[in-house]
């Protein structure tokens, strides 16, 4: 008995071998927050009035997530088997994994990208094959195409892409679907209300398509966790099959149902943090600063040598920036998101100020 009880108990070697990711950070309140791509604009005022109507009875009971997704469905322009309800984009890459990754399969990545897609591979201990973006930062087509002939088992496509913001025309994201005969492509559209590019539509034709969407951004629920994966009600099903019965609480769909019927606060605040996006764009480029073209509400930017000092000097100033120098390869990157035309010309004046000294 205690030669059992001093016994260790180790973690799978997937989990063993994960690498030293970045830690979430912590201790932001107070401060303008441009580090994590939320919305700087917050949540529609309808919002708050029904979660704060939420009855007693409401939330002492499971909600029902089928009669939930009738109800959300109508919204999309999709019925109600090609939709399934998540717990945020990472709940979807997570049953994405579950059903379709495991040890022999493979997933094909285009870095730098969104590190969940890595850290789920990894997980399941799918092979990973990763192409690097082109010089400039490029997506490159052609590699891609050439990858696809190997048939990967998934690969993972954000449009706009995190943290470059570089986004894919309809054209192109034909061509690898076309050249994804036997690939489950997941698009994720997490930026769509910024980019207004979607492929959405084509789910019934194309049954290797998997959309994903999220309430984080232009609607201003992150804290609440709830997205969406469309498919071909085939493949909806098979994502069905191995969730767990409630992932999503009665709060995140009584605010998201309402985000989605107030669809005029999303695209005022969506058009409001695209203003935002330009002034910040150019007062960067005013600044002398590389910056990258942008679909999302963010922008990636090269401060060169001097990033560090910029990023500390910010933080100072109460200012959040998300330093991508890991992901870009390259000392410098800073990834800052965009907020309101008011919260940008602030943020043009404190990094006047910073870059001066």
């Amino acid at each position: 008995m205690q030669k059992l009880l001093k016994s260790k108990i180790e973690p799978r070697r997937a989990v063993a071998s994960f690498r030293k990711r970045p830690a979430m950070p912590e201790g932001r309140g107070g401060k303008l927050r441009l580090d994590m791509n939320e919305s700087m604009v917050g949540c529609s005022p309808r919002v708050r009035a029904a979660l704060r109507g939420l009855k007693s009875e409401q939330l002492a009971m499971y909600p029902e997530k089928g009669t939930a997704a009738a109800r959300f469905a109508p919204f999309f322009g999709v019925d109600p088997s090609e939709l399934v309800l998540t717990a945020g984009i990472d709940d979807a890459l997570r049953l994405t994994a579950n059903a379709f990754l495991e040890r022999g399969r493979s997933v094909l990545l285009v870095e730098p990208t969104f590190p969940m897609y890595r850290f789920y591979a990894e997980l399941h201990e799918a092979r990973i094959r990763t192409l690097r973006c082109a010089e400039g930062l490029q997506f490159p087509l052609q590699e891609v195409l050439r990858a696809l002939r190997q048939n990967p088992t998934v690969f993972f496509l954000p449009n706009p892409n995190n943290p470059t913001g570089a986004l894919l025309n309809k054209k192109t994201l034909a061509q690898i679907l076309d050249a994804a005969s036997r690939t489950l492509v997941v698009v994720d559209e997490a930026y769509f209300e910024f980019s207004g590019v979607t492929v959405l539509p084509w789910i019934r034709r194309r049954r290797n398509l998997v959309v994903t969407r999220t309430f984080s951004k232009a609607a201003g629920l992150a804290g609440l966790r709830i997205g969406c994966i469309f498919a071909h009600r085939e493949l909806a099903a098979v994502f069905r099959s191995c969730q767990d019965p409630f992932p999503i609480g009665v709060a995140q769909l009584a605010a998201a149902e309402t985000a989605l019927r107030d669809a005029k606060f999303t695209r005022r605040a969506a058009g409001e943090i695209i203003r935002g996006r330009r002034i910040l764009e150019t007062g960067l480029t005013q600044l002398g600063v590389c910056v990258f073209p942008s679909a999302a509400n963010f922008v990636l930017a090269d401060f060169g040598k001097r990033g560090a000092h910029i990023i500390a000097a910010l933080a100072r100033e109460g200012i959040l920036v998300r330093d991508q120098s890991q992901a870009i390869g390259r000392a410098g990157f800073v990834r800052i998101t965009a907020g309101s035309p008011t919260q940008m010309h602030s943020f043009r004046s404190k990094l006047r100020k910073v870059m001066g000294s």
